[in-house]
């Protein structure tokens, strides 16, 4: 573990195991780079080696007021592929971490990368447009923002226990477990940062993003995922890169790289092996 400070002051937080060629996790808001625990120990033991920051605003890292954006995002993530210097790595972005990964291939080219995974991840864009009507309209985020400023503790139950982990689904068992170690994350980030964070993953448009990325990207997506639908994200996501191969799954959650861990690391591995 370790920390780099940079351009503007921001001191981010990474974690850095084992040896081999890297894999580079991107967390969903407003998590941290805990959300990779299982991922990270998986590809670990596979000979990989693993590495995630916490995103500048959340978990460990600085508490800044500003940079809360696609921009900040992809140069933070560029500073610790740099710091490391990182050869040949592959990217996995889950949710608002697979836009932060497609804005950094895009913004900071291809020349550490090989290959990339996208995570239930909100490219092209997730709000509703005439460009793209299946996008969702800004009143479902503004009520997001609204909530997290009127009380952000007990919207970080109220998400993983319902549409994030699916256990709002009839017949899903719902794990306690889980949804505290999605508040624990939520609330160890800061609120401005998880604010403005609403805004860069809804209203950032990630669609010239993708389609300058040549290297080999794996589009994960559920069509039963209740925060980024299937409809406007994965198969535009696919359709948009050069080279993009989409795995759609049926009825998994947004969190399914938590809630179906053995299903999404085994189709991942088998992607990068490939």
């Amino acid at each position: 573990m370790g920390t780099i400070t940079t351009s503007d002051g921001t001191e981010i937080f990474y974690k850095d195991w084992g040896t081999g060629q890297p894999i580079v996790f991107s967390h969903g808001w407003p998590l941290s780079a805990d959300d990779w625990d299982n991922q990270m120990l998986f590809f670990l033991q596979q000979g990989y080696r693993v590495i995630a920051h916490d995103r500048r605003g959340h978990g460990r890292s600085t508490q800044t007021a500003d940079g809360h954006d696609m921009d900040h995002y992809a140069d933070d993530l560029a500073a610790v592929v740099e710091h490391l210097d990182l050869h040949d790595a592959i990217h996995v972005g889950h949710s608002t971490g697979g836009g932060e990964v497609t804005h950094y291939l895009s913004r900071h080219g291809e020349s550490r990368a090989v290959k990339a995974a996208l995570i239930s991840a909100v490219p092209p864009l997730m709000l509703k447009t005439d460009a793209n009507p299946d996008g969702l309209p800004k009143e479902v985020f503004d009520d997001l923002m609204a909530q997290l400023a009127a009380n952000r503790s007990e919207f970080y139950r109220a998400l993983p226990t319902g549409p994030f982990y699916g256990y709002n689904r009839p017949g899903v068992e719902s794990s306690e477990a889980i949804i505290a170690n999605w508040w624990r994350q939520g609330m160890m980030g800061g609120a401005k940062a998880h604010y403005d964070g609403i805004v860069a993953f809804s209203q950032t448009d990630f669609t010239e993003d993708l389609k300058k990325i040549t290297i080999p990207v794996l589009v994960m997506h559920s069509e039963d995922d209740q925060i980024v639908p299937y409809i406007a994200a994965g198969p535009r996501s696919a359709a948009l890169l050069a080279n993009g191969t989409l795995k759609t799954y049926t009825d998994f959650p947004h969190g399914m790289p938590t809630t179906q861990a053995d299903t999404i690391n085994a189709d991942l591995l088998a992607f990068l092996q490939s």
